[in-house]
């Protein structure tokens, strides 16, 4: 069974037609015949049933499609792997991630490298917090972090992924749940729900930031260890909580509302970094991947 008997058989199978097969693959039409021949004896039954009319898939011809797409599926797996290593394009790349609307991009970078690069390993870390993310960097033990950070390490390069508002999520029956959008001032004599306190924390910088300007002493009744967990106090209506408008974006909780906060502050932006003096060809390829599919603000 040769690859380009399979090439054949898949191209029949679409175009029930081995004349707009043949054209497809930029061939005669007695070859492609040849090769469905060949093939056909080789499983020991026909695939195809012809007729001077029509082209149709036997019952065998329908089950070998899967197998078969499988078969070019692999070998297009393994000459981009052989390229990948021909050119220094294997190893491994550690991503370290911090914050809930980060998943979905690591998620989708870590797909399309093991399907470009499967040559590349991806070691993916969640971290509750993007400090240590960053840190991570610094020391070298991880090669690439998401995160939202004020400060930038000597020797760290990014990239800026999203530039995002802060809202404040309040539960369904507050007087603000409808406003849309509101200043810090509003929320005077609310009660708040926190991430906890540690350096290099950017929502609770911004929260004391914006409480602060506004004239209030803030009220935290409770501290929680993640933002899906403040969100489930919001909907429980304990309190309110300040987050991200990435975050509001997927949240589907009928019992929580998102008011975008007003107030001008040190905007907060979610960035790739990495070490400047990095030297794997491995790395260097997810960055260039990640430029092409991961958006981009600037």
């Amino acid at each position: 069974m040769e690859i380009q008997q399979i090439r054949a058989f898949l191209a029949v199978a679409e175009e029930l037609h081995f004349g707009r097969a043949a054209e497809k693959l930029h061939m005669a039409q007695p070859p492609v015949s040849r090769s469905i021949q060949q093939l056909e004896r080789e499983l020991g039954t026909r695939l195809f049933d012809r007729s001077t009319r029509s082209v149709k898939l036997t019952g065998a011809g329908e089950a070998f499609i899967g197998p078969a797409t499988d078969i070019i599926d692999a070998t297009r797996r393994a000459s981009i792997a052989v390229r990948a290593a021909d050119k220094g394009e294997v190893g491994r790349v550690r991503v370290a991630y911090a914050g809930a609307s980060t998943h979905t991009l690591v998620g989708r970078l870590a797909r399309e490298v093991r399907r470009d690069h499967p040559g590349i390993q991806i070691e993916l870390f969640s971290q509750n917090f993007a400090q240590p993310a960053m840190d991570r960097v610094v020391s070298g033990d991880v090669d690439i972090a998401l995160g939202r950070w004020d400060y930038i390490a000597a020797g760290i390069e990014t990239r800026l992924l999203a530039a995002e508002d802060l809202v404040v999520a309040v539960p369904a029956s507050h007087r603000l749940a409808g406003a849309g959008e509101a200043r810090m001032a509003d929320f005077r004599g609310d009660t708040f729900v926190s991430l906890p306190p540690h350096a290099g924390a950017v929502l609770n910088d911004r929260l004391r930031r914006l409480t602060h300007a506004a004239g209030f002493e803030l009220d935290i009744v409770q501290v929680v260890p993640d933002s899906w967990t403040a969100l489930s106090l919001v909907g429980a209506e304990v309190g309110c909580t300040l987050t991200l408008s990435s975050v509001a974006d997927a949240v589907t909780d009928p019992h929580v509302r998102f008011v975008k906060v007003m107030d001008k502050t040190i905007p907060v932006e979610l960035r790739m970094a990495w070490r400047r003096d990095h030297s794997s060809p491995a790395l260097r390829a997810v960055l260039e991947l990640a430029e092409r599919i991961l958006p981009g603000a600037g």
